[in-house]
C-alpha cells in the first residue's frame, strides 16, 4: 500500500471539544480515522499534540511527500512512527495509524483485526460505566470515584450489551428514589451523574447481582501526601486509603478496581493485590500503556490487569509490545475508550485482534455504542 497524500482537520468529540481526524490518500482509496481525547489523563501519558491541535493539523498537511515507502503489514507502522514521532502528538499518530490500518485491510481484503491476529480465539468481556463522578461529572456534589461499572459475564458480547443496557435503565428509576438531586443528567461518558458518595452508589449496585467494578482515578484527588475526599470531606493518607479500599472490596465483593492509588505508588498497588488476589487490580494512570511502566509494575507485583489506551502512548507498535508483555506475565488486558469519544470504531478491532480480556467503552451514547456494535458485528461474522 502506498500513501500518496495526507490531510487533517479538527472535529468535535462527544464533549463538544476539538479532536483530530486524519485522512490519507492511497492507491486503494481514501481512508479517515479520528482520535478520542481524555480529560482524566495520567502524568506519564504521551503528549496529546506536539504544541496544539492546530499545529499538528498544519504539520500533517505539509507531510504528503514524507511517506514514500510501501506499507505492507501491521509492523510497517514503524515506518510511519519514525516519520511522525518528532513531528506531531499522540492523538495525531493514533488517528494516522488507524487510517493506515483501514487502507491495509482494504488492500488485503481483510478485516482490520486480521492484520493483527489471523486466528483470535475469544472475545473481550464488556466493562460498562453506568454511574459516574470525579472529573467526568460536572455536578458540584458527586462521588469522588470516577466510574462505577457493571461487568456482565454472559455467553456472548451481544448478551452482555443487552444486560448492561437493561441494568443501566433500571438504575435510573432507583436513582430517582435514592438521590433527591438526581435529574437524569449524564456525565462525559453517558453514565448517570449523581450526587451520592461511592458507598451509596455501591450499595445500589450490590443489589443487581452482577460483577461490579470501580475506577477510582485516585491521582485526580491526591495531593501533598493525602487523598482529599469531598463527598463527604475527608483526608486519608496512603495507609488509610489502603484500608478504605480494602474494606470496599470486602463489603461489596468488588471484581475490578482501577487506579486505587496515585500514579507513583506501585507499593500500595502491590499490597492491595496481595490482599485480594482474586480481584482485578488495574493500572491506568500507573502504567499509561507504557512498556517500561508495565514492566516496573510487573516487577513490583503491583497489578494483575492493565488499561490499554492507544492514544495514551501514541504508538500502535508500543500497544503491541504492551499486550505481548502483559500476556507473557498473565496480566489481564483491558482496552479502553476515553471520556471524549468519536464515532470511530477501530478500538473494537484492536481489542479483538490483540485478544484483550475486556473492552471498556461505556454502555450508551452513539460514540460508545459504535465500538460495541462493531464488536458484535465481528462476533456475528463467526457464526
Amino acid at each position: 500500500m502506498k500513501i500518496t497524500g495526507v490531510s487533517a482537520e479538527s472535529i468535535s468529540d462527544s464533549r463538544g471539544e476539538k479532536t483530530i481526524l486524519v485522512t490519507i490518500k492511497t492507491n486503494v482509496g481514501d481512508f479517515s480515522a479520528s482520535s478520542p481525547s481524555g480529560k482524566s489523563t495520567g502524568k506519564y501519558e504521551a503528549k496529546t499534540y506536539k504544541k496544539s491541535i492546530e499545529g499538528d493539523i498544519e504539520k500533517i498537511k505539509q507531510m504528503s511527500s514524507y511517506f514514500s515507502e510501501e506499507i505492507d503489514d501491521f509492523d510497517d507502522l514503524k515506518k510511519i512512527e519514525e516519520i511522525l514521532a518528532k513531528q506531531v502528538g499522540a492523538n495525531t499518530i493514533f488517528a494516522f495509524e488507524s487510517a493506515v490500518l483501514k487502507a491495509l485491510a482494504e488492500e488485503d481484503g481483510e478485516e482490520i483485526w486480521e492484520l493483527i491476529n489471523k486466528k483470535p480465539a475469544r472475545f473481550p468481556r464488556l466493562v460498562g460505566n453506568c454511574i459516574g463522578g470525579g472529573k467526568h461529572s460536572s455536578l458540584e456534589k458527586k462521588p469522588d470515584f470516577q466510574e462505577f461499572e457493571i461487568i456482565p459475564d454472559e455467553k456472548n458480547v451481544e448478551k452482555c450489551f443487552e444486560t448492561s443496557k437493561r441494568i443501566k435503565e433500571k438504575l435510573k428509576k432507583i436513582l430517582e428514589e435514592k438521590d433527591n438531586k438526581f435529574s437524569g443528567k449524564k456525565n462525559d461518558e453517558d453514565a448517570w451523574a449523581v450526587s451520592l458518595n461511592e458507598k451509596e452508589v455501591l450499595e445500589i449496585l450490590k443489589k443487581e447481582k452482577v460483577p461490579v467494578g470501580i475506577d477510582i482515578a485516585a491521582s485526580s484527588f491526591y495531593g501533598w501526601g493525602k487523598y482529599k475526599y469531598e463527598n463527604p470531606q475527608f483526608k486519608r493518607n496512603k495507609e488509610e486509603q489502603l484500608e478504605y479500599i480494602s474494606n470496599l472490596i470486602k463489603n461489596f465483593n468488588l471484581f475490578y478496581v482501577e487506579d486505587p492509588f496515585e500514579e507513583n505508588d506501585f507499593e500500595s498497588f502491590a499490597e492491595l493485590r496481595a490482599r485480594f488476589p482474586d480481584t482485578l487490580i488495574v493500572g491506568d494512570d500507573l502504567t499509561t500503556t507504557n512498556p517500561e511502566r508495565l514492566i516496573k509494575a510487573i516487577n513490583k507485583r503491583s497489578i494483575n490487569a492493565i488499561i490499554v489506551k492507544p492514544n495514551q502512548i501514541g504508538s500502535l507498535i508500543k500497544v503491541k509490545e504492551v499486550c505481548e508483555i502483559a500476556k507473557a506475565n498473565n496480566i489481564k488486558i483491558v482496552f479502553s475508550h476515553r471520556s471524549g469519544e468519536t464515532e470511530e470504531s477501530i478500538l473494537a478491532d484492536l481489542a479483538f485482534g490483540f485478544q484483550a480480556d475486556f473492552l471498556k467503552c461505556g454502555i450508551t451514547g452513539s460514540e460508545r455504542e459504535a465500538k460495541i456494535n462493531r464488536l458484535i458485528e465481528i462476533e456475528n461474522s463467526f457464526e
